[in-house]
């Protein structure tokens, strides 16, 4: 590897993830943010899912601990980042990649309980892990955060919960970015869009029914670009530009990772 993050402290919110027989956006950009030298904060609610992936770090000789948090919980942002600042001086990198979509629908069919903990996870996942990490990163006069939004937020759906949830990131982060400029702190959003992850995968198969192979077939047809879905690898490798100097003049920016999908018209 070359080394993109050498001397970084990145905290990955959501390093965890769903059970699945391929790996998760999370998981892998933690992988990734280690191979390129960072120093990994892996954040999960589930404590044991999180300590997988930082065995699979060590594995390869990169550094990360994990640490149990729910990020919905302000208390528990809080306390993730200023344990990631006692144990390692700093926090160059924030990653929010929390979020939920099931029993979604409609305008005519949502129900208030959905619409209330989709928009409760999914927006508050983002806000308190930004205003935890915010001080920090303000008194370094410098940072990236990264937050994982959808294309979802740009494009038409039958699902109203999520949808306003990612259009919701995206404005936050726009906010974010320009209210933080002056500090030297960067702020982006990726745009997933079809991904063969498990929290899709498995999810949208369990709930639908749908036969996984088939539910990848009828995926892949909708995606431009080799008409094939792309993977968590694909999002991970966005963010470490994102994380990295590379991206140093590069803010308020919501980037499609999505083979083309948002760009259609019709």
């Amino acid at each position: 590897m070359s080394g993109r993050l050498e001397g970084k402290v990145a905290i990955v919110v959501g390093a965890g993830q769903t059970p699945g027989d391929t790996i998760g956006n999370g998981r892998a950009t933690a992988i990734l943010f280690a191979r390129e030298g960072a120093r990994v904060v892996a954040v999960d609610r589930d404590l044991a899912s999180a300590e997988e992936t930082v065995a699979m770090v060590r594995d390869e000789g990169g550094q990360a601990n994990a640490c149990e948090a729910d990020a919905t919980r302000e208390e528990d942002c809080r306390r993730m980042v200023e344990s990631a600042t006692r144990e390692l001086g700093r926090v160059d990198v924030l990653h929010n990649n929390v979020g939920i979509g099931g029993s979604d629908a409609g305008p005519a069919h949502i129900e208030e309980e959905v619409w209330d903990r989709i928009l409760e996870v999914n927006l508050k996942s983002v806000v308190f892990p930004c205003k935890a990490v915010l001080p920090v990163m303000r008194e370094q006069q410098g940072g990236s955060i990264i937050n994982i939004s959808s294309i979802a937020a740009v494009c038409s759906t039958g699902i109203v919960a999520y949808k306003t949830s990612k259009a919701g990131v995206n404005a936050y982060t726009q906010t974010l970015a320009i209210g933080n400029a002056k500090h030297g702190i960067r702020a982006n959003v990726i745009m997933p869009g079809l991904m063969d992850t498990p929290m899709a995968i498995e999810g949208i198969s369990r709930g639908t029914g749908i036969p996984k192979e088939e539910l990848r077939k009828r995926r892949d047809e909708q995606v431009p670009l080799r008409a094939r879905m792309g993977t968590a690898w694909d999002v991970a490798h966005a963010a470490l530009f994102l994380a990295s100097d590379e991206a140093g003049f590069v803010t308020a920016v919501a980037l499609p990772v999505d083979g083309g999908q948002s760009a259609r018209i019709g």
